[in-house]
């Protein structure tokens, strides 16, 4: 006999008895079916329970007779009906075990699971809140969003998690990734107290405008017609420019609207900033309006701003924007332009409206909205044009204010300010966010920062400015989509490696050998972490090892259809707006046609 011949030979002695025993244990997994089926089928019939004999014999008569013999009286059909029903039931319960069996499995080692995320538990969470709010200690039972922000599920069957009210997040999200339905809506619907969300799209505030007006308030702050409200309010401007430092961070979110790097000023651009400084602070203490302002800004000989300073002994300043004036010509111009131009959106009198006092219209007031449960929409549109530094200047505003009122009421707000910038690169460029990130936390107010990408906050606040943000958030997201691969690559780092066991048989004469080696494999590759699915993120919390959540859409929650309907009597209200709204600015003639023409060119792939 061949050597090989004699492999084979000794390969299929050792499968023999395997074989036999396979065998078996088909045969009487299929005995034991019909017998207790049969069996059962009998007794729903009516027939009783009169098991037959659990032999070979038994399931001979079976096969030879039917089941007529074996359960007299019993219908056949029952008879079937019950050996069907156990089968079917012990498939399903097999391809239940074996899903959970392959989600386990699958599920990556070497990240964080139930006993590492304990203190964002329902149970750890709720302990932390109590800490946390002196107005629910005592409380036996707490309402799970008076406990935390809720983040999701832990992959793949829970625990629910939730992050605590001095967390600060950031989350990096792909468009259409889930930013607005996973994280927006429900953080919005679920706050506690205040509400303060910046946006460039009305989707979010269709869908939780109706929610948030059973809880206080709903100040819709929309000077380019993002949602095409009308104007109910208006907002002082320069209602923090009495001071420097005032007239200083206004003048940096209208600069910061136009450079796309913190980090990188030019001299126009700091000289511009210093101007701007300069004329805040001369309108706000003069007592001048904002189109007093744009009118210095288009006369640079023009010595009110300056009087103005000197009036209010800021002779210092009066003397810096004196000095920028009698300059050379060149250089002034080169300034009061560059200063022009980063509060172009002034210009148009739809948004200065929305700064400007009103007497017929309300005035929002922030350090009175962040001890409420009011809620304040900021929307406008990214690119040219936009009202990003005026969205930006109250958005920071309001959210000083909530530092204000924390300090008063003893260092935290309780009930907490939700604070949720989304599309904060494009309209909420608030240039020092990232020094202020863990300050908020500490003040009760949680921010949500959501981005598209590392690197579109890099173009922001500068590479510096993006490690600092990434730094001070606490909780950190990151759902699908992720392109950047250096980025992607660092995340694949923090995550970690782990050991993989590696089998390898050898066979010889003398039988069959197995051994094992160990090699150290990322717990996430970058490719993985990029292919992350449509409604998942990766946790990244202080302290413990990164998650794989599952993100909760408002849609799947048991409140869905009464929100989905407002959102929809919302959504329709909106485009009825933004007819009307069309058509006037079009002319009687010409207007609904254009506003249908408009409506197919949108249609067209």
């Amino acid at each position: 006999m061949s050597e090989a011949a004699a492999k084979g030979r000794g390969y299929g002695s050792e499968l023999a008895p395997w074989a036999i025993v396979l065998v078996a244990g088909a045969g009487a997994v299929l005995f034991g079916g019909v017998w207790l089926g049969g069996t059962l089928g009998a007794a729903l019939t009516g027939s009783g329970w009169h098991p037959p004999p659990f032999t070979l014999a038994t399931f001979g008569t079976f096969l030879s007779d039917g089941p007529a013999h074996l359960w007299p009286g019993a219908p056949a059909a029952g008879v079937f009906f019950g050996v069907a029903l156990v089968f079917g039931s012990a498939v399903a319960a097999a391809v239940l075990t074996a899903r959970r069996v392959l989600r386990y499995v699958s599920r990556p080692r070497g990240l964080a699971d139930n006993r590492e995320l304990a203190a964002l538990a329902p149970a750890g969470i709720a302990e932390r809140a109590r800490d946390l709010r002196p107005s629910l200690k005592g409380r036996a039972h707490l309402h799970p969003d008076e406990t935390g922000n809720l983040l999701g599920d832990l992959a793949p069957n829970g625990p629910e998690l939730r992050s605590s009210f001095e967390d600060v997040e950031l989350d990096l999200m792909a468009p259409r990734a889930g930013k607005s339905t996973g994280i927006a809506v429900p953080r919005v619907l679920r706050a506690q107290g205040a509400v303060l969300l910046t946006s460039n799209k009305s989707d979010v505030y269709a869908v939780t405008r109706a929610a948030r007006e059973k809880a206080g308030r709903v100040w819709t702050f929309d000077p380019q017609g993002i949602a095409h409200t009308p104007r109910t309010m208006w907002w002082d401007i320069l209602s923090d420019c009495h001071t420097i430092e005032g007239a200083r961070r206004l003048a940096g979110h209208f600069v910061a609207s136009v450079n796309d790097d913190q980090s990188k000023k030019d001299f126009w651009i700091s000289a511009a900033q210093n101007t701007l400084t300069s004329l805040f602070l001369a309108a706000a203490r003069g007592g001048a309006s904002v189109l007093d302002l744009l009118a210095w800004l288009a006369d640079p000989a023009d010595r009110t701003p300056i009087d103005l300073l000197r009036d209010v002994d800021m002779t210092a300043m009066a003397e810096q924007l004196q000095g920028t004036v009698r300059g050379a010509v060149e250089t002034r111009d080169g300034i009061y332009e560059t200063a022009r131009q980063c509060v172009a959106c002034l210009l148009d009198p739809e948004i200065v409206a929305w700064v400007t006092p009103d007497p017929a219209l309300a005035q929002f007031k922030p350090h009175q909205h962040v001890l409420g449960r009011d809620t304040l929409y900021l929307l406008s549109k990214d690119g040219g044009g936009s009202a990003a530094g005026v969205i930006a200047g109250l958005a920071d505003t309001t959210m000083r204010a909530g530092v204000v009122a924390a300090e008063r009421m003893g260092g935290r707000l309780d009930p907490p300010m939700t604070a949720v910038l989304d599309e904060a690169a494009n309209v909420c460029r608030i240039s020092d966010l990232p020094d202020l990130y863990s300050h908020f936390g500490s003040r009760g107010i949680n921010v949500v920062t959501l981005l598209q990408s590392y690197r579109q906050g890099s173009r922001v606040w500068g590479e510096a400015g993006m490690d600092a943000l990434w730094s001070a958030a606490t909780i950190k997201l990151l759902g699908a989509g992720l392109d950047d691969a250096d980025f992607v690559e660092k995340i694949s780092k923090l995550v970690g490696n782990q050991d993989v066991r590696t089998a390898s048989v050898s066979r010889s004469k003398d039988g069959t050998s197995r051994s094992y080696s160990y090699r150290l494999d990322p717990v996430l590759p970058a490719d993985r972490i990029r292919a992350l699915p449509k409604g998942t993120a990766l946790l990244l919390a202080t302290g413990v090892r990164p998650a794989l959540i599952r993100l909760r859409p408002w849609y799947k929650e048991p409140d869905a259809g009464v929100i989905s309907a407002a959102a929809k009597a919302e959504t329709a209200a909106i485009t009825e707006r933004a007819t009307r709204s069309w058509t006037a600015s079009a002319g009687p003639a010409d207007g609904a046609s254009r506003w249908e023409r408009d409506a197919v060119s949108l249609r067209k792939p």
